[in-house]
């Protein structure tokens, strides 16, 4: 239905009762603020039809980056120096920096950002350097790394490669039917430790001059520390124990040099890297996964002019936004690096929201939008397929290309989007539309749940696994990507009458929190699974007053701001008992709305104050900021990359999400109307 104030003003016109004169006043404001995010939303469309916002992360991009090119001899020394000014941004009073902005400062984030700062010949005795490692000896020195940042560090000289948690290229070898093999762990693992197995394997060294040496971030100094990874003394007979006893046996096979099939292995690594490079933009067209791949071409012999490695560095430096003259809300010169880009999810988002908004179904601009993410439809089995065979190619990807990697979650956004479209090309989409349903029929989990990328993915054993440090082992079947599963399948016919339907539903009723609310694996946190959970089975039919629907609408109720808005930090994922806390943000607001409205609440305080809050908040352009007071103009993250790991601040989620809370609600409060008319 079209939201216009002619529509929210009807009822008074026709004579009703003085009872709604107030609300009509109220969905006046709405449908203004409607109407104005619409055409702000409109304005943010490329020309070719797709949406993309910026992605910001962290500084371990910028430290990374700046690592990279020191490491290859490569590199703008202007750019790296605004990526320096970057860096600086971000560091936190105490000397450190955080995952995510207002977060406790992180070791590996730290000694990453501290080294940058050398190798960019900031001395050691400079004030900001001395607070950064007074912070970093704080939490424990270099020690209390993950091996990802060792393995960096024995790059450079700064750390033992004896000392790193052994990343043999022969697991590659391993064979699908063996219990461990890479298709047993998360995609984006296999993206970062194919490549890092190269690199283990060849062991590249640049010495750092003098001044640039780290040795000051041991705490006690690197002579006197102990590197190796410590046992488990309270339980002796542990998994942890068992495979820190594998890794001393793989290091003494290294220095011994009985690695028989090592030549193979890394053949089979280099082959199984090359193939990934096609029809995609980077290996995985992650960050990590790019810069990890660039460096192993590199141990693998290949020349900066070839042709490979000239494209793989060019994907790369095509993450970055260059800033020469600064930006409105930090004027200093800066260069930083984006871990990916989103198109599929925020075009499939941005159609959805318009869609429900009231923007017509063959509106050109919804077409062309359309007819984009249909161009991005997977026709090629990737590393899904080893373990879902027989099944044809469907789906969509997360970014421009990644042909290897489509995702059950962008997938079920883009079926979505495109029931808010009718295509010219009606037959066509029908048939895209029907083979990205098979294919995530065919990606069900075990327990009815749905995971990201892979299915079963769930052999827990993995994360002791020296080298499983950086805590992302896994992709296991989550709450908030099932939950948007069955609303998208609710559209497309489907009810609880369907096993796969009902299996689904109670995957979701078993993993509800004792307090009512769900956890949200990929975007900040609760309030996230919340609401996905509740649009879920109030799509299959749920009743409002289930006992489980009423706690998890309490629960939103509980923890309003008394502004009257939402919010939640990153860190609930390190304390659970601080969920649903944390300064009120625009697409956590209208996540706890659309949670609410799902449950059946459309007239408490609640959702009043909800939605003044998003009115109130809201540009008169349209648009909304989730700035951080004081930060220097960095936004508050409400997306997840990995859980007390990698946090993500999606700029157009300030944007779409609001607009889709407040259709949502203009449209239960019309339909209230219309019900008391009748």
């Amino acid at each position: 239905m079209a939201i216009d104030a002619s529509k929210s003003t009807a009822s008074s016109q026709a004579g009703t009762q003085p009872r709604f004169g107030r609300m009509d006043l109220e969905l006046d404001k709405v449908s203004s603020g409607i109407k104005r995010a619409v055409d702000w939303l409109f304005g943010q469309q490329h020309q070719d039809g797709y949406w993309c916002g910026e992605l910001e992360a962290d500084v371990m991009l910028e430290a990374d980056y700046i690592f990279v090119h020191t490491l290859l001899g490569t590199g703008d020394r202007a750019k790296m120096q605004r990526a320096v000014n970057e860096i600086l941004r971000h560091q936190n009073a105490d000397g450190g920096w955080s995952l995510y902005p207002g977060g406790p400062s992180n070791v590996n984030y730290g000694v990453k950002a501290y080294l940058a700062l050398k190798l960019m010949g900031w001395r050691a005795d400079h004030p900001l350097m001395v607070k950064a490692r007074e912070s970093v000896l704080s939490l424990g020195g270099v020690v209390e790394c993950n091996t990802f940042t060792k393995l960096y560090l024995c790059a450079l000289g700064a750390y033992d490669y004896d000392a790193v948690p052994a990343i043999p290229p022969e697991i590659i070898l391993f064979p699908n039917w063996f219990y461990f093999n890479i298709y047993e762990i998360s995609s984006w693992s296999r993206g970062m430790l194919v490549p890092l197995s190269i690199i283990y394997a060849k062991k590249p060294f640049k010495k750092l001059a003098p001044e640039e040496e780290i040795d000051e971030l041991f705490v006690g100094g690197r002579d006197r520390a102990n590197l190796h990874l410590r046992w488990d003394k309270k339980r002796p007979v542990s998994w942890r124990n068992f495979f820190l006893l594998c890794d001393r046996v793989a290091h003494w096979a290294e220095r011994v040099h009985i690695r028989p099939l090592r030549s193979m292995a890394i053949k089979k690594a280099e082959k199984w890297m090359l193939e990934r490079f096609e029809k995609s933009d980077g290996l995985g067209a992650i960050y990590p996964a790019m810069l990890n791949a660039i460096v192993a071409l590199r141990c693998l012999g290949y020349s900066m002019d070839d042709p490979v490695l000239i494209r793989a560095v060019d994907e790369f430096e095509k993450l970055g936004i260059d800033c020469p003259e600064g930006t409105e809300d930090y004027p200093t010169p800066t260069f930083r690096m984006q871990p990916c880009f989103p198109p599929v999810w925020d075009t499939a988002q941005a159609i959805y929201a318009l869609g429900e908004a009231g923007v017509a179904k063959d509106d050109p601009r919804m077409i062309k939008a359309a007819d984009w993410i249909l161009s991005k439809e997977v026709r090629h089995k990737g590393d899904w397929a080893e373990k879902v065979r027989n099944v044809e190619p469907g789906g969509w990807y997360f970014e421009f290309n990644n042909e290897f990697y489509p995702d059950v979650d962008d997938t079920g956004q883009v079926l979505l989007a495109l029931k808010c479209v009718e295509n010219p090309r009606e037959r066509y989409q029908y048939e895209v539309c029907e083979r990205a349903l098979n294919w995530i029929w065919a990606m069900q989990c075990k327990n009815g749940g749905w995971a990201a990328f892979d299915k079963d993915n769930t052999k827990t054993i993995f994360e002791q696994i020296p080298f499983a440090d950086h805590n992302a082992m896994l992709d296991p079947p989550t709450v908030d990507i099932t939950g948007r599963m069955l609303e998208m399948l609710a559209l497309y016919g489907y009810n609880r009458s369907d096993k796969r339907v009902e299996k689904a539903v109670q995957f979701i009723l078993s993993e509800q929190e004792s307090d009512g609310s769900w956890f949200g694996r990929w975007g900040v946190n609760y309030l996230y699974g919340t609401f996905l959970v509740l649009r879920g089975l109030q799509s299959m039919g749920m009743w409002s007053h289930e006992p489980c629907v009423l706690q998890a609408t309490e629960w939103v109720r509980m923890v309003q701001n008394s502004d009257g808005g939402w919010g939640e930090n990153c860190g609930t994922y390190d304390d659970p008992l601080q969920r649903g806390m944390g300064p009120s943000t625009p697409s956590q607001t209208a996540w706890a709305l659309l949670a609410l409205l799902a449950g059946g609440d459309v007239r408490s305080d609640s959702v009043a104050k909800g939605v003044r809050w998003l009115i109130d908040h809201q540009h008169e352009d349209g648009s909304w900021d989730e700035l951080v007071p004081g930060r220097n103009g960095e936004s508050y993250y409400t997306g997840t990359g990995f859980p007390r790991v990698f946090y993500l601040g999606y700029h157009l989620y300030k944007q779409y999400f609001p607009l889709l809370a407040l259709t949502t609600y203009i449209k239960a409060r019309e339909t209230e109307v219309s019900g008391a008319l009748e």
